[in-house]
């Protein structure tokens, strides 16, 4: 008991009253030392990590409920640019206090995008201490099927989901609230991984920015591109702010989009053009991979050099 007579919920309280979820999929959920899973015949396991602290993150103070869609919908998008299906995520959190309001939206904001993707949380671990939350996901993938960043080939196209740089507006123009949405929860773009097996030759999605994140594709593949700038797709929200430095930097630079950047064969067009309607979802093909070395050629729309943005980077100041 605290001083005040109000009741502290023990770590295994906290556990069983907001995370402690049923998960039939699992051989063994939420309750021993370790979950027990048991993947489909054929497939391969995808498992990712992240890490999201608060003040580097997101905003001290930030929506729990927002936050807890989006701590799952970084991992659901790391499934996606695999081509994964998500079955089971694991949740470790630190917590200043056990603050049951703050809890119960976090869960509800967790659980509900969760539910959407069919995912379970079938373990993890908490502590008192600064806010940090730390997710790891396990999707399945047909085994020898997965979307990789060193699959791209020259003469590929270069595709994007959705809009850039919407994110990182939400950052400099608060009051956009549409950009606030797509800063606070992301929409990870699972189905469109699902689909894109088979069919594109490389991915990634754009957590640090899309020049940064399509250059991990051609570090990977061994390969460059060359992007017209004026095809990447953004929101038309830029022609009223008329600040093309800003929207240069954002479009190009921003993190947290959570998009798809992927590379397919030119006879895939079709393909990919007929699959944007069926998903409700715009792709844009915004350049091409080019023989040479592991660099971006971006280009205005007069044909001239431009400089691409750096990314997010997380150990700078």
């Amino acid at each position: 008991m605290l001083d005040s007579g109000v009741a502290v919920l023990s770590e295994f309280e906290l556990i069983a009253r907001y995370f402690d979820r049923p998960a039939p999929s699992a051989a063994l959920g939420v309750g021993d030392d370790a979950a027990l899973v048991c993947p489909r015949a054929g497939a391969q396991l995808a498992v990712s990590t992240d890490l999201l602290l608060e003040g580097r993150h997101f905003r001290a103070g930030a929506d729990p409920r927002k936050l807890g869609h989006k701590s799952l919908a970084v991992n659901l998008s790391d499934m996606a640019a695999m081509g994964a299906t998500p079955r089971w995520a694991t949740l470790a959190i630190a917590l200043p206090a056990a603050d049951e309001a703050w809890l119960a939206a976090f869960a509800d904001g967790l659980f509900a995008l969760a539910g959407r993707y069919g995912t379970e949380l079938i373990g993890g671990d908490t502590s008192c201490g600064p806010l940090a939350i730390c997710i790891t996901i396990l999707g399945e993938v047909p085994s020898g099927g997965a979307l990789l960043r060193s699959g791209a080939h020259p003469g590929d196209d270069i595709w994007v989901s959705g809009e850039l740089g919407s994110a990182a507006l939400a950052l400099a123009h608060p009051g956009i609230a549409a950009a606030a949405q797509r800063l606070d929860q992301p929409e990870p773009r699972v189905a469109l991984g699902e689909k894109l097996r088979g069919v594109a030759s490389a991915a990634i999605d754009v957590s640090d920015g899309f020049a940064q994140d399509l250059g991990h594709i051609l570090e990977r593949s061994r390969c460059g591109a060359r992007v017209d700038y004026d095809r990447l797709p953004r929101a038309a929200v830029w022609a009223q702010l008329r600040d093309p430095i800003l929207e240069r930097r954002c479009v190009l630079g921003g993190g947290d989009d959570y998009e798809l950047v992927f590379t397919a064969p030119q006879e895939a067009r079709g393909a990919l053009e007929t699959l944007a309607p069926d998903l409700g979802l715009a792709l844009a093909r915004v350049g091409s991979i080019v023989r040479g070395d592991a660099t971006l050629a971006l280009h205005d729309a007069a044909g001239r050099p431009m400089i691409a943005e750096h990314g997010f980077d997380h150990f700078a100041r």
